[in-house]
């Protein structure tokens, strides 16, 4: 199909669960991120969240410690939420998934045009993938997992800005690798 030809609408809307996948690194999770999480919940009936695996970045916490730390975010919810890791495509990983849907959180304009170039390269290579954008909320609009984990290993206080699970494990992360010194 080219540009200019329009697309077929007229295609029966099949009646399925919604499902979206919302991708990221999550070292750690922030309530920036729960909050993304929640509001997608709203408007799909199951979210994955699927943690990026980039052999490019030295995450402080291991692939099992995010998991356990996500889903401890959402006790109540487990059943609308899965927690996954990929290290292809997301938007290949999104159809493997079954998934119409890659949400994407933009905290600032700056976010907007990597993601918006991102959001286009899938669109290209997948086209029965959406991408949606959703803003965080504007307590959150500051903070970011580098963010966190800066003012953390300085023994910031981040409480408020990540569940308490998460400020303890940084806390405990951060001992034992001063202590390792």
């Amino acid at each position: 199909m080219s540009a200019t030809e329009p697309e077929n609408i007229t295609e029966p809307v099949l009646h399925k669960p919604s499902i979206a996948v919302y991708p990221g690194t999550f070292d750690p999770i922030t309530n920036g991120h729960i909050d993304i999480i929640k509001r997608a919940l709203r408007l799909f009936d199951q979210v994955i969240i699927a943690i990026a695996i980039n052999p490019q970045k030295a995450p402080l916490f291991s692939l099992e410690e995010r998991i356990s730390m996500i889903r401890r975010c959402f006790g109540n919810a487990n059943d609308r939420i899965q927690v996954d890791c990929t290290s292809g495509l997301i938007v290949d990983y999104a159809v493997e998934q079954g998934a119409c849907t890659i949400i994407r959180g933009l905290r600032a304009v700056s976010d907007f045009d990597y993601e918006f170039q991102l959001a286009l390269m899938n669109r290209k290579l997948q086209r029965k993938v959406e991408t949606l954008f959703l803003m965080t909320g504007l307590r959150w609009i500051y903070i970011s997992s580098s963010i966190i984990k800066d003012a953390a290993k300085h023994n910031g206080d981040v409480s408020g800005l990540v569940p308490a699970h998460v400020q303890e494990a940084l806390r405990e992360k951060y001992r034992q690798m001063q202590a390792g010194r």
